[in-house]
C-alpha cells in the first residue's frame, strides 16, 4: 500500500510514522518550505498521549517538557485576581501531562520518522483525481504522484479538503475570536514556571519564559469577522499595545496569527481521500486537545489501515473515533462564553468561579470539566 498524505504537521507526522512502522509506503507533503519555528506552548494530555507512549516517544518530548505550576490571571496592576493550579489536572489526568511547545511536539515526531517516509517541503497538491482504487495528485512542480490513499493533515484550512469536500464556508466555523502566538528573546534569565494571563474583557494576552532566553506569548480577540487582516502586526499592536506595551513592542513581522474555530464535517471521507486532524474536526483552543486529537486520531487511522481493507479501515476511523472528537468540540462550544469575557460581569463570575475550583473539595471536579471524559481507545486498539 502506498500512501500520501498532505500536511507535515502534528497529526501528519505522526500517521507517516505509524504507517511507515507497519511497513506502508508514505510520502509525506508539506507546502511550508521548512519545519515551522511559531507555536504555542500546549497541555498534552488525553488520547494523543497514550499514542505517543505507545510509539515510544514519550520520553523524548518530556525533554522538551516544561514545568508549570499556575496559571494566574493578573489585573492591569500586576495583582493576581485568580489562579488555576496545574497540579488539579494533573491529578485528574493521573499525571499524564506534559506542557510542551507546539513545534518541539513536531520536533519529536519528525526526527523519529523512519528512513523509508519521502518527506518533502515545498511541495503543494494543485489537483486531484479521486478514483475507485486509489488517487492521483499534480504537484506544483508539475509531476504526478499515485497512490492507494490522499490523507488530508493540513489543517483548518485544508487545500485538500477544499478539493476534495468544497470551500471552507461549508465546514468551517468561526467561533468570532481571532489568536496570535510569537516569541521574543528576553536576557533577563530564570522562570518563576507560571503562565500570566491578563484578567481583561474581550481581549487577553498572555507569557511564559521558556528555555534560552525567550518568552512566549500567544493572544486572543474578539473578531466578529472571520476575515484576516492584511496587516496582522498592525492589528496586534492596535489591540494590545495598551494592554501589554513591553511584550508588544517585541512581536516580530512574521508570526502565527488565526482565526479560532471548528471544523465539522457530515463524513471525513470520500472515496479514496481522507481527512485528519484540524482538517477534519479542529476543536479549536477553546476545548484544548487539539494537538492530542491529531496524534490519536491518527493512530486510530494507521491501525485499521492495517488491519482492513482501505474502504473499511475509513469507516471504521471514523466509527471509532467521531464520538470522541464530537465531546471535545460540545465542550469547546459551551465554555466560548468564559474563555474570553464579554463584560466586566462575566469577568467577575470567571473569577469567582475559578477561586472556587481552586478549593481542594472542588478542584478535580472542574479540572475533570475542563479536560474532557477520558478514553481507552487507544490503549484497548494497542492491545488488541
Amino acid at each position: 500500500m502506498r500512501v500520501a498524505i498532505c500536511g507535515a504537521g502534528i497529526a501528519g507526522l505522526a500517521l507517516a510514522n505509524r504507517l511507515a512502522a507497519n511497513g506502508i509506503t508514505v510520502v509525506l507533503l508539506e507546502r511550508a518550505p521548512g519545519p515551522r519555528p511559531q507555536g504555542y506552548l500546549i497541555d498534552f494530555f488525553g488520547p494523543g498521549y497514550d499514542a505517543i507512549a505507545q510509539m515510544g516517544l514519550l520520553p523524548a518530548i518530556e525533554r522538551f517538557g516544561y514545568r508549570i505550576d499556575e496559571a494566574s490571571l493578573v489585573d492591569d496592576t500586576g495583582k493576581c485576581r485568580a489562579r488555576i493550579s496545574y497540579s488539579r489536572f494533573a491529578e485528574a489526568v493521573d499525571g499524564k501531562l506534559i506542557s510542551v511547545l507546539r513545534p518541539d511536539l513536531e520536533r519529536v515526531l519528525r526526527e523519529s520518522l523512519p528512513t523509508s517516509v519521502d518527506l518533502r517541503f515545498a511541495t503543494t497538491v494543485t489537483t486531484i483525481a479521486n478514483e475507485s482504487n486509489g488517487v492521483r495528485v499534480t504537484l506544483d512542480d508539475g509531476t504526478e504522484l499515485a497512490a492507494d490513499l490522499l490523507v488530508g493533515a493540513d489543517g483548518v484550512h485544508s487545500a485538500v479538503r477544499g478539493h476534495t469536500f468544497g470551500a471552507d464556508d461549508r465546514f468551517v466555523r468561526h467561533l468570532g475570536l481571532h489568536t496570535a502566538a510569537f516569541q521574543y528573546p528576553d536576557p533577563r534569565p530564570g522562570t518563576d514556571n507560571r503562565i500570566t494571563l491578563t484578567d481583561t474583557v474581550d481581549r487577553q494576552i498572555g507569557h511564559y519564559a521558556l528555555r534560552d532566553g525567550r518568552v512566549a506569548v500567544f493572544a486572543v480577540h474578539r473578531a466578529p469577522d472571520p476575515g484576516l487582516p492584511a496587516d496582522p502586526r498592525a492589528k496586534i499592536v492596535d489591540t494590545y499595545a495598551s494592554l501589554a506595551p513591553e511584550v508588544i513592542r517585541h512581536c516580530p513581522d512574521d508570526f502565527y496569527y488565526d482565526q479560532v474555530a471548528q471544523v465539522i464535517m457530515p463524513a471525513w471521507s470520500r472515496g479514496r481521500v481522507v481527512l485528519i486532524g484540524d482538517a477534519a474536526h479542529a476543536v479549536s483552543l477553546l476545548a484544548g486537545q487539539g494537538a492530542s486529537l491529531g496524534i490519536g486520531g491518527a493512530f486510530v487511522l494507521a491501525d485499521r489501515l492495517s488491519r482492513l481493507p482501505i474502504d473499511a479501515a475509513l469507516t471504521d476511523y471514523e466509527r471509532l473515533w467521531r464520538p470522541v472528537v464530537l465531546g471535545r468540540q460540545r465542550a469547546g462550544r459551551a465554555g466560548a462564553r468564559w474563555f474570553l469575557p464579554r463584560s466586566r460581569w462575566e469577568l467577575v463570575v470567571r473569577r469567582q468561579a475559578l477561586r472556587l475550583a481552586d478549593l481542594p473539595w472542588l478542584s478535580r471536579v472542574a479540572a475533570a470539566r475542563i479536560t474532557g471524559k477520558p478514553t481507552t481507545l487507544i490503549t484497548d486498539l494497542a492491545g488488541a
